[in-house]
């Protein structure tokens, strides 16, 4: 038994943290799951659906973000951890594992606020009849319009083809304005919430400010109410000027070509992290990402 639970703490230590959101998800499913056998009614993760009356919401404030871990339908959450799979994949070769987390959780938040505000300040004959939100495509979207937005002109294999970022994005969103008129309308508006987020975060990042900070910063302080033994608190780090481009003088980079540069600087944020690159340094992979 000892062995088998270190097996499967070695296995989990090993998950990005984008990985480790896709088992709790199973996790939180296959609950869910077992629970509903023994329950007379479907909502066996009542306690995590976010409900679309505000006052609902008022008990229960801590669904705006454990909706987004509540799956019912085994092709929903098949779905969306598979594309979180691979979004992971290059989410986390481009950036730091917070800037990932603060992206997904962000959207989760805004795709919630964006279900509330629709089905509490607009007329119900205007919208159809939905009592609760559950899934993750808000936070899945949010990271995949991120990098839509952030590096457009990058290709990924779809199936059988190559396609441009952008125009994915675009066809995302596309998809989810026609939603709006659907069965699943909850749901496509919450996709938009995530997009709006994801779209907000890069544009944002692009002009050197990342606004997820604040929202990092609030959850390292709930984490460390949690430790048991409380570390003293990180020092700040002062950036030096320097001449140096990816561990290289500028000379030196300029001699490589162009995709011994972008893997440097790729080496570098899998090292130090995305922060540790100077304004130069990401102004080149923005402007790599758009050629």
């Amino acid at each position: 038994m000892t062995s088998l639970k270190q097996d499967i703490q070695h296995k989990l230590g090993r998950l990005n943290v984008l990985e480790k959101i896709i088992a709790i998800n199973v996790l939180v499913f296959v609950i869910g799951f077992i629970a509903k056998q023994f329950l007379l009614h479907s909502s066996s993760l009542f306690w995590l659906e976010l409900p679309s009356d505000f006052f609902d919401f008022l008990y229960k404030p801590w669904t705006i973000i454990t909706y987004g871990f509540a799956h019912y339908g085994f092709l929903h959450i098949l779905f969306n951890m598979i594309v979180l799979y691979f979004v992971s994949r290059l989410m986390l070769n481009l950036f730091n594992p917070k800037m990932a987390l603060n992206i997904y959780f962000l959207g989760i938040i805004f795709g919630g606020l964006a279900f509330l505000l629709v089905y509490n300040v607009l007329p119900k004959s205007m919208v159809s009849v939905v009592t609760v939100l559950v899934g993750a495509s808000a936070g899945v979207r949010a990271l995949l319009i991120f990098l839509c937005s952030y590096m457009p002109q990058t290709e990924v294999r779809l199936i059988a083809f190559n396609i441009k970022l952008w125009y994915l994005g675009v066809a995302l969103v596309v998809i989810d304005i026609m939603g709006l008129f659907s069965l699943n309308q909850g749901g496509s508006i919450a996709h938009l919430g995530g997009s709006l987020l994801g779209y907000l975060y890069a544009t944002q990042l692009q002009k050197g400010t990342d606004i997820g900070k604040g929202f990092e910063r609030f959850t390292d302080w709930v984490s460390n109410l949690f430790r048991a033994n409380k570390k003293s608190p990180l020092k700040a780090v002062y950036k030096s000027k320097s001449n140096k481009v990816a561990g290289h003088t500028k000379t030196e980079f300029n001699e490589f070509n162009k995709q011994k540069q972008i893997d440097l600087i790729l080496d570098k944020i899998s090292k130090s992290g995305y922060e540790s690159l100077t304004k130069e340094e990401k102004e080149f992979l923005f402007k790599a990402g758009k050629d």
